[in-house]
């Protein structure tokens, strides 16, 4: 019996498993478009907190995370915390899991709402590793469910199957940068989780513009004078 249940898990911790997107219970977190706009580079918050991974059968994956920060100086005025990340992901055989995101693709964004300056928009780069991914049939919602347990024991929220083929946005990289530098922004808000933000570090590209339209300009005039 004991050998029956440990190939039945070894099974199970593959890719052809985790095909799919994957998310807690509210449902309302979903990676794809609708949690992460990369034209606008913007994160757009969920109605409600949870938890969502995809995963692809070529190796790819994406993740989405909206959590609630407890405030202990003034419970009702909470904080919250969103990250994204999408990368390439690697199933052992011995059931462990390794995310590799795309180091500058990943976003985070901390929310204060009751301090002036509410958030702070920055790049986020972090490998995760699940010693164990197990999926199973929940005995209550009778829906694939998927089970990650972080390398140091601690378990994930149980994530239940919501698309198949799975909701992700490309697998290439999407915000390519020079140098890979962080890049943050201020969040101005009186009501919460406000994430349209401007962009507060201009564009290197822009000040190259800049410069190519100033010298065509003092041509113009050199040769007027």
């Amino acid at each position: 019996m004991l050998f029956i249940y440990l190939l039945v898990t070894a099974t199970l911790a593959n890719a052809n498993d985790l095909f799919g997107t994957w998310t807690t219970k509210s449902r309302d977190v979903l990676t794809g478009p609708g949690f992460y706009d990369p034209l606008n580079d913007q994160l757009i918050e969920p109605n409600l907190t949870g938890i969502s991974y995809s995963f692809d059968d070529d190796g790819n994956y994406e993740s989405a995370y909206y959590r609630a920060i407890s405030n202990p100086t003034d419970p009702s005025c909470p904080g919250g915390i969103m990250q994204w990340q999408h990368g390439s992901y690697t199933v052992f055989g011995n059931g462990t899991l390794i995310l590799t995101p795309i180091a500058v693709d990943g976003r985070q964004l901390l929310s204060d709402p009751c301090r002036k300056q509410s958030g702070r928009y920055t790049r986020y780069n972090t490998t995760e590793e699940f010693k164990e991914a197990k999926v199973d049939i929940d005995k209550f919602n009778r829906i694939k469910r998927l089970d990650l347990t972080r390398a140091d024991g601690s378990l994930v929220n149980p994530m239940f199957l919501a698309y198949q083929p799975p909701k992700m946005l490309p697998t290439t990289t999407l915000n390519p940068t020079p140098t890979g530098n962080k890049r943050k922004r201020e969040l101005s808000s009186t009501s919460g989780f406000q994430l349209t933000v401007r962009e507060q570090l201009i564009n290197p590209d822009r000040w190259w513009w800049l410069g190519v339209l100033m010298t065509s300009l003092g041509g113009v005039a050199f040769f007027c004078s």
